[in-house]
C-alpha cells in the first residue's frame, strides 16, 4: 500500500459529520466526531470493539518494506495467525480481552486430532499483524469506507497491548511492523479460520 492510499484513507477518516457513537460506555449524539460510527443519514449499529480474523497456520511470516528494503519482521511455525483491527470505541479493555480470547480459542487440535486444545494448551506461539481493512465498509458503493477504523496513533498502542497481554499470559509473539508496506504470507493447517469480535 502507497503513500498515496494511506493519504486518502487519512482524508477519509478526517471528514466530520453529525453522528451518534455507540458503544458500550453508552450513547452520545449530534454534534462533529472527527470518526463517525453511525453517520448522518445511515443506520449502523457498532456494538463490538476490536476484531480479529484467526487462522490456525503450519507456518507464518511477514515482510516489511521501508524506503525500498524489505526484510521478514516476523515468522513462527505451528501456531495462530491473527489480523488484528481496531475501531474508536476500543481501549485497553477491549485490547486484553481479545488476548484472552485468543490465548484460550480452541482450535488446536489434541492428541485424538480433535479441535479441543487452545494455543495455551500446544505451541504457543502467535503472528500478530495489524489490519485496519478489516473495517471496511462497502454497504454504499464499491469503494471500501475506512471511518470505522481507528486512526494509527489510536490503533497502534491497543494492537501493542493485545500483543503484551499475549505475552504476559505466555506466548511467544511475532508481529509485522506498523504502517509499513507489508507481505503476509501463510500455510493455513485444516485451513481453520475464525473471526472474533470482543
Amino acid at each position: 500500500m502507497g503513500d498515496e492510499d494511506f493519504s486518502a484513507i487519512e482524508a477519509q477518516r478526517r471528514q466530520p459529520s453529525a453522528a451518534l457513537v455507540v458503544d458500550a460506555s453508552g450513547v452520545r449524539a449530534g454534534g462533529e466526531f472527527d470518526h463517525p460510527i453511525i453517520l448522518s443519514g445511515s443506520i449502523v449499529w457498532h456494538d463490538r470493539g476490536v476484531k480479529a480474523v484467526v487462522q490456525r497456520v503450519e507456518s507464518a511470516w511477514v515482510d516489511s518494506t521501508v524506503d525500498g528494503v524489505t526484510d521478514r519482521v516476523g515468522s513462527i511455525g505451528p501456531g495462530l495467525m491473527v489480523l488484528l483491527g481496531v475501531t474508536h470505541s476500543d481501549d485497553e479493555r477491549t485490547a486484553a480481552r481479545m488476548a484472552d480470547k485468543i490465548w484460550n480459542l480452541r482450535v488446536m487440535d489434541d492428541e485424538r486430532g480433535v479441535m479441543n486444545e487452545s494455543i495455551a494448551d500446544t505451541t504457543r506461539s502467535v503472528l500478530v499483524v495489524s489490519q485496519f481493512t478489516l473495517y471496511g465498509d462497502t454497504s454504499a458503493g464499491r469503494r471500501p469506507s475506512w471511518i470505522a477504523a481507528a486512526r494509527p496513533e489510536v490503533a497502534e498502542p491497543l494492537v501493542q497491548r493485545v500483543v503484551t497481554e499475549l505475552e504476559r499470559l505466555g506466548a511467544s509473539v511475532a508481529t509485522g511492523r506498523f504502517r509499513t508496506d507489508m507481505k503476509v504470507a501463510l500455510v493455513n493447517d485444516g485451513p481453520v479460520t475464525v473471526v472474533i469480535e470482543v
